[in-house]
């Protein structure tokens, strides 16, 4: 059998190094490779692990099917503790069926807690990709260290996706992704063009994953680790609430739009690891979910794009009336309900809120609020805040994307009080490549009147985080240049968050 070795496969050369028939035979010349989007997992528990792969020999193909016929495949799955696939601890086979694009979700269980392991796949003679991928630490346990990194906002566009390929050479454990995997706009001017006009339909959404998906940089990321991910907005359409589009345009009638959420949402369980419990309904997906890393951390996995109750207008700034805010809801009362409740469980040290937009203060000097963040929202962040207070949350860490610039951020009880407490910790990721190359601009905006904002960058980049027992360290990660390959990456700025002690602490 021909050795898959772990770096051929997990950092490059990944389709070339992935067309070898399982059985050592070589595969048939005229059939062609369908693993050309890479292998995935995400959603590790103690004892399994979702694996994900689609099949499409011709990914960008306008009818989103990828190259595939009109007929279901079968793919055989195999996991092992080593590279090599010496020996196996589990393996199956699962059909990849055409209605669903030919992507398929494995769950893989019977596994050891707080394990490495390699998986792979084989359809149509042959092989494909090498991923690695991990569980959590059984319940009550701690396990190693977890090095976890996050990420948001990778426009194919704006630039290349050198950052994913640096956060796959870093080797985290664990990688959060936290909304705008994919932009929905049509061609424009960028280093790279989309593939199309503005999506609307479900082949559109399948073509635009697979014109992500195709990167190799972004391959190897996935490849690397499990993932945990949310979606933002433009994995619909830029800033859409709940059923209405952003800017409340006639150009789509509400049956419209729900129907475009609906190809959306499918389109993006077809291309992520998520369990089936996560599988879209019509124009609704149960996205919010608790992911425990043993005793450790305890993940709460937000939503807040479709259950808010208002949207942004024009700029998305507005003035915000109390009279006002205090009936909106950023995450609609059920989830805010089960957030509130999963805090007060105290179910690991940290308790690390994955989510899409800025949730400390940052209105700007006229007190405009920003009505697509949780400023907009105030008394919704005040029910949280106060939330975790009255349950005694030892350590709330709330993780966010969105915003094409990093953040580390002291979280207040009163933010119009600078002597006000400081109760947790917001650490907000710059983009993969939205906005392009930034600049080296630090100087906080708006700091007179936000001083609990304590680090800003405008580089492009990423987090990586090593949550422990007694702290969590943040290493802000940015590269100089995306719209060029293969920048170098280096840490900005490094904090640690101390176990009992909510705030920033500067290396």
């Amino acid at each position: 059998m021909t050795k898959l070795h772990r770096r051929t496969f997990v950092l490059g050369g990944l389709a070339t190094a992935g067309a070898v028939a399982l059985s050592g035979r070589s595969a048939q010349a005229a059939a062609p490779f369908p693993f050309k989007l890479g292998v995935a997992s995400g959603e590790p528990d103690s004892s399994s692990v979702v694996l994900w792969t689609r099949l499409a020999p011709t990914p960008t193909n306008a009818d989103g099917q990828g190259g595939m016929a009109n007929a279901d495949v079968a793919v055989d799955w195999q996991v092992s503790t080593s590279d090599s696939f010496s020996s196996l601890v589990a393996s199956g086979t699962v059909t990849a069926h055409y209605a669903d694009a030919h992507s398929v979700h494995v769950v893989a269980g019977g596994l050891q807690p707080d394990a490495e392991y390699y998986y792979r796949f084989r359809a149509q003679g042959f092989l494909s990709p090498v991923g690695r991928t991990r569980t959590a630490p059984a319940t009550g346990t701690f396990g190693t260290d977890l090095k976890m990194a996050f990420a948001s906002c990778a426009n194919y566009e704006n630039g290349y996706y050198t950052a994913y390929r640096r956060m796959a050479e870093d080797r985290p454990d664990l990688i959060l992704h936290l909304g705008d995997y994919i932009y929905e706009g049509g061609a424009g001017s960028g280093v790279r063009q989309h593939l199309g006009a503005e999506i609307v339909s479900l082949a559109d959404y399948r073509r635009r994953y697979a014109q992500y998906k195709s990167d190799p940089d972004l391959q190897a990321a996935h490849a690397i680790a499990p993932w945990l991910v949310v979606p933002d907005d433009h994995e619909v359409e830029n800033n859409y609430a709940n059923m209405v589009r952003a800017d409340n345009s006639p150009a789509l009638t509400a049956a419209q739009f729900a129907a475009r959420r609906t190809a959306a949402y499918k389109a993006y369980y077809e291309n992520m690891p998520l369990r089936p419990a996560q599988a879209p309904s019509g124009n609704s997906i149960p996205l919010y979910r608790r992911v425990r890393w043993g005793q450790l951390a305890t993940f709460h996995m937000l939503d807040t794009r479709q259950f808010r109750d208002d949207q942004a207008n024009g700029d998305g700034w507005k003035v915000s009336t109390a009279a006002d805010d205090v009936n909106r809801t950023l995450t609609g009362a059920a989830q805010e309900a089960w957030l509130l409740d999963g805090l007060g469980q105290h179910l690991g040290t940290w308790d690390i809120l994955g989510q899409q937009v800025f949730f400390a203060r940052q209105f700007d000097a006229s007190g405009a609020a920003n009505m697509d963040a949780w400023d907009g929202y105030r008394a919704s962040r005040s029910r949280i805040q106060t939330g975790w207070v009255n349950r005694a949350v030892r350590n709330p860490l709330v993780l966010t994307g969105d915003v094409h610039a990093s953040w580390a951020n002291n979280l207040k009880q009163d933010y119009a009080n600078s002597n006000s407490a400081v109760i947790g910790t917001e650490l907000v990721c710059t983009s993969i490549t939205s906005g392009g190359d930034g600049s080296a601009a630090t100087a906080i905006p708006n700091a007179a009147t936000n001083p609990h904002l304590k680090f800003y960058s405008n580089r492009r980049g990423y987090v990586l985080t090593t949550v422990g027992r007694t702290q969590v360290r943040a290493d802000f990660r940015s590269v100089a240049k995306v719209t060029e390959h293969d920048a170098a990456v280096s840490t900005a700025k490094s904090f640690v968050i101390l176990d009992g002690q909510p705030g920033l602490q500067a290396l």
